[in-house]
């Protein structure tokens, strides 16, 4: 389910599956071919003297013309394909995240880390997007650096679900925890 979530996300931001690099590389091949065919049919009209510079020039100029516009859209493509890739690779760790949260309960940042080839700092960060696509509800002890899913309404209330503490308003679907430093996200 949190998988499908992600990608319903990763959708709604414009990622598409198609390889925008893959057209751009098709659409710059593509150009190259409409600019050099026709100059290597027309060429050797040109050197036998049936045709002139001018004609030459009137046949190959639209097909050039052509050919630059459709480069730079392919040039466009490979750029926003560049893009596509880190959005998507963004879109798989949050999906490797969310996986591991929901198929072991609780876990230990370090290990989420350490299994996903990223810093501490990176899995924090990815864990506050989640929270911030609200993909994710449950607790992260900070200090003792535990991740815990939780369906928000088996989260007490006005009790911290790490120590018991009382709790205090810390954001936007955020409570935080005085006393611990845990927070919840519901």
């Amino acid at each position: 389910m949190a998988a499908e979530a992600v990608s319903a996300a990763a959708e709604a931001a414009g990622v598409v599956p198609v390889r925008g690099k893959l057209i751009g590389v098709i659409l710059i091949v593509f150009s190259v071919a409409l600019a050099v065919v026709p100059a290597v049919m027309l060429l050797p009209n040109l050197l036998n003297g049936t045709l002139k510079a001018g004609g030459f020039m009137i046949c190959e100029g639209p097909a050039i013309l052509l050919a630059l516009l459709i480069a730079g859209a392919g040039m466009y493509f490979v750029i926003s394909g560049k893009k596509e890739e880190q959005v998507s690779f963004e879109v798989e760790k949050e999906q490797k995240i969310l996986n591991m949260i929901e198929t072991r309960g609780k876990l230990r940042i370090a290990d989420v880390a350490y299994e996903l080839n990223i810093t501490r700092d990176q899995a924090i960060a990815y864990i506050y997007d989640l929270v911030g696509k609200r993909l994710f509800t449950g607790y992260v002890d900070w200090q003792g650096g535990i991740i815990q899913s939780q369906e928000a309404k088996d989260i007490p209330q006005h009790k911290c679900p790490n120590c018991g503490g009382e709790l205090e308003l810390a954001g936007k679907g955020t409570v935080k925890c005085p006393y611990c430093g845990s927070e919840i996200f519901m």
